[in-house]
């Protein structure tokens, strides 16, 4: 589900990646994952993946968020947990970029994986992020 006016001012020219927007509803979830996400085995059947990891480094999970905030309402976010001894600073840059009513909840590796098998996962879009823990998950929420 796109919000309507912004559609028209996105910087998103993807076919796939607006397709598979237009057509995801509120409760579907969108996942930008890093490089080192294991995009092909963790990604549930009935989601469309997109592979936008042309090199390490490019385009990142933060670049793909940005476009995407700006043309589907977001009713909740995952990011997965990280070792206390990481310094996982795209966490708070999740936090920073989403809308002040969404708080980012973390969730165990274990527990992120099995949320990205969920059936409500419509969209997978691989970057090329070598930021470790650069992984989040998006719901749709509904247009106001």
């Amino acid at each position: 589900m796109k919000k309507g006016s912004d559609v028209l001012t996105s910087q998103i020219i993807h076919p796939e990646i607006l397709s598979a927007l237009g057509s995801a509803g509120h409760g579907a979830q969108v996942v930008i994952a890093d490089g080192n996400f294991a995009v092909s085995v963790r990604s549930p059947a009935q989601a469309r993946v997109v592979y936008l990891n042309l090199r390490p480094g490019l385009v990142t999970v933060t670049d793909v968020l940005d476009s995407i905030l700006h043309i589907i309402p977001v009713e909740a976010a995952f990011g997965m947990e990280h070792p206390p001894e990481l310094k996982a600073e795209i966490l708070l840059n999740f936090q920073t970029m989403l809308p002040d009513s969404i708080e980012l909840q973390q969730l165990s590796k274990a527990a992120f994986y099995d949320q990205v098998k969920a059936p409500e996962t419509a969209l997978v879009i691989a970057t090329g992020d070598t930021r470790r823990f650069a992984n989040i998950i998006l719901r749709i929420g509904v247009v106001v």
